[in-house]
């Protein structure tokens, strides 16, 4: 459900050894979920939009250098750890048990395993368009299929937990892009900002149709009462507790990556224009 780390978060030798029973449980609930497929999709969607990012701002001179340093820092291992160490810090405290009820058994194992399906599906263009197509017209003809997701995403909050999240990895890159040189300190702080805001817009628009066309393909073959007892799940103490978990978990390697691809895409530029 999330859409998109270089620095490793960690969590302390005192919280390993004094809380065993929890790291085993957090640990558990992370394979659950299918959090480690998911993170090696989100690398494969991150080295194909490096490769757009190559493209719009190194056109015809786009080096393999680059692509090598895009799989740098989309680097798997380093991805999993981070997120790893810190989903495991976050759900401390939660009912973890609540959580592993639902996902180890049914619907949830099923919902898990269309979810990682549907979002390696999107890794093809030709589905990713598809989708989204089906989905406007869900969303038109207002199905009674379109209003359980509708549901869901909200009991959620998807689509605005995305947006920001999208929004604050722009910030990130503009801020490497600053930190690389690229703009020779004459853009302020003040001034990306307001830049990143007026792509909320599109932003917006973009994230409501990813998360729709998602949802739709991946929960197709579900039953609406397996949906619905997704929804009502999300909507209890736990469910509220583990999407919130979920969000922060992959915001600092979203930001952390961003800033990264900012960074270097400055230092490419610079070192092309020698």
């Amino acid at each position: 459900m999330l859409r998109t780390a270089l620095v490793a978060t960690t969590f302390s030798a005192a919280f390993v050894f004094a809380n065993p029973a929890a790291a085993d449980d957090a640990d558990a609930l992370f394979d659950a979920l299918g959090l480690p497929d998911i993170i090696d999709v989100m690398r494969q969607e991150g080295i194909a939009y490096g490769a757009q990012i190559g493209s719009a701002l190194f056109p015809n001179r786009v080096k393999p250098a680059w692509a090598a340093t895009v799989a740098t820092i989309y680097d798997g291992e380093v991805m999993h750890d981070t997120v790893r160490a810190e989903f495991n810090a976050v759900i401390e405290g939660a009912n973890v048990a609540s959580m592993l009820a639902f996902f180890q058994s049914e619907p949830g194992q099923s919902i898990i395993e269309l979810e990682v399906s549907a979002r390696r599906a999107l890794l093809d263009d030709a589905v990713d368009v598809a989708s989204k197509e089906a989905a406007k017209i869900a969303q038109t003809d207002n199905t009674e299929r379109f209003q359980l997701i509708e549901d869901f995403a909200a009991a959620n909050d998807l689509v605005e937990t995305n947006v920001a999240d999208a929004m604050n990895a722009n910030m990130a890159f503009y801020m490497g892009l600053t930190d690389g040189g690229a703009f020779d300190d004459a853009l302020t702080e003040d001034q990306i900002l307001a830049d990143v805001w007026d792509q909320e817009p599109d932003i917006r628009a973009n994230t409501s149709d990813w998360v729709y066309s998602f949802l739709l393909l991946a929960y197709d073959l579900l039953s609406d009462e397996d949906i619905a007892a997704y929804t009502a799940f999300s909507n209890t103490d736990a469910g509220a507790a583990l999407n919130a978990a979920l969000f922060s978990s992959f915001d600092d390697m979203s930001d952390g990556i961003s800033f990264a691809l900012g960074r270097e895409a400055a230092h490419t530029m610079a070192s092309q224009d020698l």
